[in-house]
């Protein structure tokens, strides 16, 4: 079998990125986007400017690439999360949302008001790229699951279950305090999702 002759040094390239990502992550989550520098990056990555450079000519590639690794870090958290064998789809919906947005609540700084508006203007579509395969995967589940006999009779459908869901935990995430307390206002909301199924039993 042919080998690629690549392989060797890929894993370590890729584990630096993923070391410089997050890096850049926690910076930019302390600083804001205009206060963090690529100076501080690396000294937070632990890499000279120049190693930084080579890896990201910009600050806008760097930030760039940061939102798109935690975007999809985070997300593919809550795709595992949502298909979890053995566990009851309240727990997976709970655990699904708090791997995708509760996670964020508690790790920014106070100079960092900037990040939302920042990331809108540099990121594109990426952020609404994601919530579709979210919902995605949401309204799989609620198709596969008992509770769509329920929903179906009153017209709804597993996607507007899902939009429902995940508008209401997008709520929640801009209103807690802690990632603690985002997960006790989404249990309600998926409990109360859940409600007229207990009904029909």
């Amino acid at each position: 079998m042919a080998v690629d002759p690549k392989s060797p040094s890929k894993a370590p390239d890729d584990a630096r990125r993923r070391r410089l990502l997050e890096a850049s992550l926690g910076v930019f989550t302390r600083f804001g986007y205009r206060k963090a520098s690529m100076e501080e990056v690396a000294r937070a990555a632990d890499v000279s400017r120049q190693g930084l450079y080579l890896h990201f000519a910009t600050k806008e590639e760097l930030f760039r690439a940061a939102v798109e690794h935690a975007l999809g870090t985070h997300l593919e958290a809550a795709l595992a999360a949502l298909t979890e064998v053995g566990r009851p789809l309240e727990a997976r919906l709970v655990a699904a949302l708090d791997e995708r947005l509760g996670c964020y609540l508690g790790q920014m700084g106070g100079d960092a008001s900037d990040l939302i508006e920042t990331s809108g203007a540099l990121t594109g579509t990426l952020l609404a790229d994601h919530d579709a395969r979210f919902e995605k995967a949401l309204a799989r589940a609620f198709t596969d699951s008992p509770l769509m006999a329920v929903y179906a009779s009153a017209g709804l459908t597993a996607p507007q279950l899902a939009r429902t869901l995940h508008a209401t935990a997008r709520g929640w995430k801009h209103t807690c305090t802690s990632r603690e307390v985002f997960v006790e206002h989404i249990t309600v909301a998926v409990r109360m999702l859940f409600a007229p199924l207990r009904r029909a039993r």
